[in-house]
């Protein structure tokens, strides 16, 4: 969602490397499996890598127009117990991720369930645009859904909400000059969003 589009940015500006892009739900060992470095979402939880917090993304909670119409607008985040919620997969727990919402300083944890989990987030918001739930996505993924009234937000005002996306790698010490040049690359491409 966040570089998919401007990787050949990169590799105009380093001819002379490669990118090998692997998308997968699970962080593994980085060493054992030839892995420069590895960009997620979610706070780090292997105290063997070295965690580089690139930004945080808001969290958005959207449904489809067609959503909408057969099954009502929720008014506020604790509604959504009576609606068909599409559950993301947390790759550390392997359980889906429990749905949290700010406003100011108030919090509110509503638990959600419905018919499709999901580990890919590129399905669970077609599935979303579709009409089959309501989702929860990083809101950069979103921009072009909701200008286009593809998908609404359901909650404007409780976007507190925050998710952030790290660039891991497995040295402690100077990472290969390769690495921080896709770091800084990354860097560029977030601050453009």
């Amino acid at each position: 969602m966040v570089l998919a589009g401007r990787l050949g940015a990169f590799c105009e500006s380093y001819p002379e490397l490669s990118i090998e892009f692997v998308s997968s739900e699970r962080l593994g060992d980085l060493v054992s499996e030839g892995i420069d470095l590895a960009i997620r979402f979610g706070k780090p939880r292997l105290s063997t890598l070295v965690a580089r917090r690139l930004i945080e993304a808001p969290v958005l909670t959207v449904a489809s127009p067609s959503y909408i119409e057969r099954h009502g607008r929720p008014k506020h985040p604790s509604e959504l117990d009576h609606h068909r919620c599409l559950q993301f997969v947390d790759p550390y727990s392997g359980r889906p991720y429990e749905w949290q919402f700010v406003r100011g300083k108030e919090t509110v944890d509503v638990a959600t369930s419905g018919p499709l989990i999901f580990t890919d987030p590129k399905s669970m918001m077609d599935e979303c645009v579709a009409g089959t739930g309501i989702a929860q996505i990083i809101g950069w993924g979103a921009r072009e859904s909701l200008e286009n009234h593809i998908l609404i937000d359901l909650f404007p005002d409780w976007h507190g909400e925050r998710f952030p996306l790290f660039a891991f790698h497995p040295s402690r010490r100077h990472p290969p000059a390769k690495v921080r040049a896709f770091v800084d690359f990354c860097v560029t491409v977030i601050k453009q969003l």
